[in-house]
């Protein structure tokens, strides 16, 4: 027996427990704090604890009287429990409870706490005593105490960071473009020497190296000289050996061909010129040893002194061009080929040791001479020196460059290293005297020993919260007149955006949220409400922060200028084009401030420029960040702004394409009640993308059973009559299409207030035609009981003007329809002529009076006034859908094939 009454004990309480908590859960006040989920868990635990002492006790067939009293005490330890955590969960119900019912004044509590917070910031903390203001009394040190003087320190420190070694590190790019300069270079000289020929360029054995240097360079008087002095030479040894001197006929051809004619001009007397004398020397070496070849070598040498000529003019034009005059004719052309081989490797060889080692910034130039001369000295022919240091000196420039992050790393340690200025003050050491101005070091030492005196303002912050205060109470009295009832999570992103400009401020960042802030408020909830809070904002700032007013006024233009024109707006792109105007206005408004009071004039004009410049980035920047912002803050927030209405009234969404392929004929209905809706809606001033959304959603419950709705049967046989024949059971699937249409629209994550169109079209009105089978089956039937809310809807009623409009034009296009069919006869067609329209007005009048007297649209805001204004509008819609056509002939059946 006891067991039983445990087991229903535990039901009970279990019982209890899950309805409350699908009670808090369906009117969303789900318990969630701390206290309240550990007494949930500890009921739970309790709960497990005496089942399985249940379940163990069970199975134990010799209980003894003291485990029986062991399970009395944790029963009734369990019913006391269960009864404390009932009680407080009712006093956290209750709270909760409380809190929504006061939720909007929650709302203005949390707005005026934080604005208070973010805006007053500077007013928490301050302190009595501040650098700068004379001393209210003298202050004297209360004990003795080694207090750091940072000033000094920080001064030390930099001074010691400023002296400390730079890191130099090798400049990459610098040696790359050395090394080109260098190369480029060395192909002109190799382009020059190649134009002067091999060197030397006869056998040296017969011409020394400086005999061919000289026959080479020589002028050309002295060369005339040479040839006359060895022709002359020639003579005489002939007439004193007693050889003849005709020579035979070829051999007098070929040397006028290949000896050049003395110019028959004074030839100077060259005996002195050793050089001279040395040529003619070693040519009449070589005549006597071979004769008949001294023409040949002498036509060698006329060649090789055209080249050299070639060359020399090469080099002068070279030298013209460049300004590089590096090259020394006398050392370029006359090394050796081999010696020129060597100099080029060892120039490369000296370049890339004096790079590797570094050359600086400001190294005097005798240093770098020395240094160079030093390396060629290894690599070099000495008598190419003087040539490769003009060349290397003409290209070495400094390659090495600060390192600034190991520089500042050096620096750093360097700083750290330095102690601490340690000041002492001793016991009864005057620290401030009275009146006397307080200095930063008084200030140190006076927080040093915590008699600076921390205090809140409060006389400053009740004057900041009393005008935050007038600000929301302005906000809320304009929200009340313009129509536009905000739900508590609106107030919420209002506050949130309206935090995010005071908060950047205090952060220290002038180029704040005015744009974005214009953009979403103007996007959300229109330009009044927009304007609105810029408007409050502005006077606050200005009073309360300490901020630029050039920068102030700036944010406010940007701000105004979106809130005004946001909601005009029907794409992003749109959206995007107004960023770049507000952009424009905030630099334009800055700089126009700046010019008004002057600052834009004088050596600081660029700086004026610059500032204007960024204020118009950081508008386009807090315009872009709005636009990306704008989708996620429309889902977490519940919101539908035109935008989002157009993109939802694209035919092209799933639920839309679903609704046009099962349900072909709700669609064409919903396609009409979307047109006589946004037509009425469009004439009363009334959310016309809001009306045609919630008219294209409308009816998607009926998706769920489409043969159950005659328009989809296309003909065919009613099911309701061949199938069901129950109007019971027919009312319920006709209002289920209701339900069903909400769970489609929160699975599709439709916003509420399209989600609202779906139960509100219908409201609470009666489903006529299965209501009068009904009442006939009852009175055929006196056990049938008939209760008029089986048929009804379950509702709500309109709750706003465009949900009412669409319950109106739900209604009249049915009617319409149905008025058309019964004017067409079975059979024949007739125009809209023989239709009466005052018949269809007066229909629509009747219709839209049932609705009005049945109390559908009370909550709607529509007026009485206004249901003549619809039902006009409706017929006006519908004539143009039906409007008049050309009556053509008829034609025979003969005329007709053959015109086909």
């Amino acid at each position: 027996m006891k067991i039983k009454q445990f087991l229903q004990f535990l039901t009970q309480q279990l019982t209890n427990w899950r309805r409350q908590y699908k009670g808090l859960r369906r009117k969303g006040k789900l318990m969630s704090s701390p206290k309240s989920k550990s007494h949930r868990r500890e009921l739970v635990r309790t709960i497990v604890k005496n089942v399985i002492l249940f379940l163990s006790k069970t199975n134990d067939k010799s209980i003894g009287v003291a485990s029986r009293r062991h399970r009395r005490k944790q029963e009734r330890a369990l019913q006391s429990k269960a009864k404390s955590v009932k009680t407080e969960s009712s006093i956290c119900a209750i709270a909760l409870d409380w809190v929504h019912e006061q939720r909007s004044l929650v709302i203005l509590a949390i707005a005026l706490v934080s604005l208070t917070a973010v805006i007053g910031h500077k007013l928490y903390n301050q302190t009595q005593l501040q650098i700068g203001n004379p001393a209210p009394q003298t202050i004297t040190a209360p004990y003795t105490a080694s207090i750091e003087d940072q000033k000094k320190t920080e001064s030390q420190r930099q001074a010691v960071s400023q002296t400390s070694l730079q890191v130099l590190m090798i400049n990459a790019r610098m040696n790359e473009q050395i090394n080109e300069n260098l190369q480029r270079l060395l192909d002109n000289g190799n382009k020059i020497r190649a134009i002067a020929g091999a060197f030397p360029f006869f056998d040296p054995v017969v011409l020394s190296i400086s005999t061919q240097r000289y026959l080479r360079s020589c002028p050309d008087l002295e060369w005339q000289a040479l040839l006359v002095a060895v022709e002359n030479s020639k003579n005489q040894y002939k007439k004193g050996t007693g050889q003849t001197t005709v020579s035979s006929a070829p051999n007098q051809e070929h040397q006028r061909r290949t000896t050049p004619t003395p110019q028959k001009t004074k030839l100077v007397d060259f005996s002195q010129n050793t050089d001279f004398i040395q040529a003619v020397a070693e040519l009449e070496s070589y005549r006597v040893t071979s004769e008949n070849n001294l023409s040949l070598v002498i036509s060698q040498i006329s060649q090789a002194r055209e080249r050299y000529t070639q060359a020399t003019a090469k080099l002068l034009q070279l030298e013209t061009v460049t300004p590089e005059a590096v090259y020394e004719k006398s050392i370029l052309l006359d090394l050796l080929d081999d010696e020129w081989k060597t100099t080029q490797m060892g120039i490369h060889q000296s370049a890339e040791r004096i790079l590797t080692q570094g050359i600086p910034q400001g190294l005097p130039k005798n240093i770098l001479e020395d240094a160079v001369s030093l390396q060629l000295q290894s690599f070099v022919p000495e008598s190419a020196e003087s040539l490769a240091k003009n060349l290397l000196l003409a290209v070495l420039k400094p390659n090495l460059q600060k390192d600034e992050e190991q520089t500042r790393e050096n620096a750093q340690k360097a700083a750290a290293g330095v102690s601490p200025v340690m000041m002492k003050v001793r016991y009864g050491q005057v620290i401030v005297r009275k009146g006397a101005q307080i200095t930063a070091w008084n200030f140190k030492v006076l927080e040093h020993y915590h008699l600076v005196r921390w205090e809140i303002k409060w006389w400053e912050l009740v004057k900041l919260t009393g005008i935050i205060a007038i600000a929301i109470a302005i906000f809320v009295w304009v929200e009340r007149h313009v129509n536009y009832e905000l739900r508590q999570r609106d107030r919420l992103l209002v506050l949130l955006l309206t935090l995010s400009v005071p908060g950047l401020v205090t952060m220290g960042l002038p180029y704040t949220t005015w744009s974005a802030l214009g953009l979403l408020l103007g996007s959300f909830y229109g330009p009044i409400l927009g304007l609105t809070v810029v408007g409050l904002l502005l006077p606050i700032l200005a009073i309360s922060l300490d901020i630029s007013k050039a920068a102030l006024l700036a944010g406010v233009g940007g701000g105004i200028l979106g809130s005004y024109i946001a909601q005009r707006l029907r794409s992003r792109e749109e959206l995007a084009l107004l960023g770049v105007a507000i952009a424009l206005t905030q630099g334009g408004i800055y700089l126009v401030v700046k010019i008004l009071i002057g600052q834009a004039f004088g050596s600081t004009w660029y700086l004026v420029l610059q500032e204007a410049g960024l204020f118009a980035l950081s508008g386009l920047g807090w315009s872009v960040v709005a636009l990306g912002l704008s989708p996620y803050l429309e889902k977490v927030f519940d919101l539908v702004t035109p935008i989002r209405l157009a993109e939802l009234a694209n035919p092209n969404r799933p639920l839309l394409k679903r609704l046009a392929t099962e349900t072909p004929g709700t669609f064409q209905h919903t396609l009409l009640v979307a047109t006589l809706a946004e037509a009425a809606a469009k004439e009363l001033g009334c959310n016309v993308e809001l009306v045609r959304a919630g008219a294209l959603y409308h009816d998607i419950g009926k998706m769920h059973d489409p043969l159950g709705f005659i328009e989809n049967q296309m003909g065919g046989p009613n099911k309701h009559d061949t199938e069901i024949k129950d109007p019971w059971k027919s009312a319920e699937i006709i209002k289920k299409h209701v339900t069903e249409g909400l769970v489609m629209a929160r699975k599709h994550l439709l916003p509420t207030a399209i989600q609202a169109f779906i139960p509100e079209h219908q409201g609470t009105m009666l489903i006529a035609y299965f209501h009068h089978q009904a009442q006939q089956m009852a009175q055929s039937e006196p056990s049938l009981t008939l209760d008029d809310a089986d048929f009804r809807y379950d509702g709500p009623i309109p709750q706003s003007r465009e949900t009412g409009i669409v319950m109106l034009a739900d209604s009249c296009e049915a009617a319409l329809r149905s008025f058309e069919a019964s004017a067409k006869p079975m059979g024949e067609k007739r125009s809209l002529k023989d239709v009466s329209t005052e018949q269809a007005l007066t229909m629509l009048n009747n219709i839209l009076r049932a609705k009005w007297q049945d109390n559908q649209l009370v909550d709607s805001g529509l007026t009485r006034e206004e249901m003549s204004k619809i039902a006009q509008i409706f017929i006006d819609v519908w004539q143009q859908f039906h409007h008049k056509r050309i009556a053509y002939p008829k034609l025979k059946a003969s005329n007709a094939v053959r015109n086909l």
